[in-house]
């Protein structure tokens, strides 16, 4: 949104072309979702603990947990809108890659949020059940999967790069990159989900990861870079160091709440 801005602007004054550099909308970004978790994250918890929304715990888990019973969950809400307005913000709104990793962003959040309000309203500490959480997942999971395989315009997009080989790279198939990419988006989705509720466990690997990702997507995005270093060149890919960049912000201004002693966990709808 504000790139259309800055575009429609830079027609009269030409500073404003600064903000086509992605490294420049990526220190946006960040800052942006920072700034918003810190902003809304006190009076997001002052709500929470005033409607009595804390955590279930569950009774077959571990009993270290018990002592968690209470501490205000959902938080993960604060996480979901600062990546998505900060990406709406900051990011090109025309980028095929942006509008799908908020499709999965917000439906994975969906799921979460239906989970925590049946713990939180129901007072049902297993939530939704697994049957049908795992049966959304992997719908979603699936839908993602197709979308990406149809919008692959090259065929390094549905490859499997052998990692420490420049030149060695197995072709999936249309069936074989919808299977990969259904596991790895279901299996990282339930990878956070079990650590929820540790102090950071989930979150700071998750900032730390998301960090990382904005780096290989920024390199695939750009021709040059990824030719020196032999990467894939993916049109398109490096606007999505936009969505890394304010993933990486409201994981970090999240942190800062969630750290021991925790004031808030993220619950499903961040998990």
């Amino acid at each position: 949104m504000l790139l259309a801005l800055t575009h429609w602007l830079a027609a009269g004054v030409r500073g404003f072309h600064v903000f086509e550099y992605l490294t420049l909308r990526a220190v946006l970004a960040t800052l942006t979702s920072l700034g918003m978790s810190f902003l809304f994250g006190p009076a997001m918890i002052r709500q929470l603990t005033a409607y009595k929304i804390g955590q279930a715990v569950r009774s077959d888990g571990p009993q270290t947990h018990l002592v968690k019973s209470g501490t205000p969950t959902m938080g993960g809400a604060l996480i979901l809108v600062a990546i998505s307005v900060t990406t709406v913000l900051w990011a090109d709104l025309t980028n095929r890659y942006i509008w799908l990793v908020l499709l999965t962003l917000l439906g994975y959040g969906a799921v979460g949020w239906v989970d925590d309000y049946r713990k939180v309203v129901h007072r049902n500490p297993k939530g939704l059940s697994a049957k049908a959480k795992y049966f959304w997942q992997s719908l979603i999971a699936v839908v993602v999967s197709v979308a990406l395989l149809r919008m692959a315009t090259t065929p390094a997009e549905t490859e499997l790069i052998v990692p420490f080989f420049k030149t060695v790279a197995l072709p999936l198939g249309g069936l074989g990159f919808v299977i990969l990419t259904y596991f790895v988006i279901v299996g990282t989705s339930n990878a956070v989900n079990l650590t929820d509720g540790l102090d950071g466990l989930a979150i700071l690997p998750t900032a730390m990861i998301s960090g990382a990702l904005a780096i290989f997507a920024y390199v695939a995005g750009n021709k040059v870079f990824a030719g020196y270093l032999g990467f894939p060149s993916i049109p398109g890919a490096g606007e999505l160091v936009i969505f890394c960049a304010a993933m990486t912000g409201a994981g970090l201004g999240f942190l800062w709440f969630n750290a021991y002693p925790a004031e808030v966990f993220m619950g499903d709808v961040g998990a």
